[in-house]
């Protein structure tokens, strides 16, 4: 029994990444998919202090934890992952446990520009080095001027892209 948890760097209802982490998904053939939520406070230490770890982000921590293996599709927002998806580490950071440490992690990301979002993968590699999960190293998934590459149902309808991204999941799965 395979467990994958997915996570879209992006809240919008049509995302592009969300998209692609969902292919991902129908490609790796896990028998549980699930979708993390991170639509979470931002933030803030006097929160925590005051209230502790909202129960969203324990399930996210927990989601994380349990899952055999994580993909991240991450947006390229001002050369960067998103706010939403940093705000997600950084309050996971602060749960107990260290989910993801040595967790096999697949990113991909889906942008308007022609890079495909490769700052942002960059980005989140930095930003998810100090919770020392194993992130895959490639093939690398960017998928460059996004809104042109999925079809009405959301299905990713480029072939390279098709291609590199069932060889991350085939490596994802070898990781498990």
């Amino acid at each position: 029994m395979t467990t994958l948890l997915g996570i879209s760097g992006s809240l919008r209802k049509a995302s592009t990444n969300t998209m692609l982490m969902r292919n991902a998904a129908a490609i790796f053939g896990a028998d549980e998919f699930i979708e993390a939520d991170i639509n979470l406070p931002l933030y803030n230490g006097d929160l925590e202090d005051a209230e502790g770890i909202p129960a969203t982000v324990q399930k996210l921590a927990d989601q994380i934890a349990a899952a055999d293996a994580v993909i991240i599709a991450t947006p390229e927002y001002n050369k960067a992952l998103s706010g939403v998806l940093k705000n997600a580490l950084d309050w996971v950071s602060r749960t107990k446990g260290g989910p993801w440490k040595d967790k096999p992690v697949a990113i991909m990301s889906a942008a308007a520009g022609r890079a495909g979002g490769e700052r942002s993968q960059f980005s989140l590699r930095l930003a998810m080095t100090p919770f020392r999960p194993h992130i895959l190293q490639g093939p690398e998934v960017l998928v460059a001027n996004s809104a042109k590459e999925f079809d009405e149902n959301g299905k990713l309808t480029g072939e390279i892209y098709i291609k590199l991204l069932t060889e991350l999941m085939e490596a994802l799965k070898a990781r498990i």
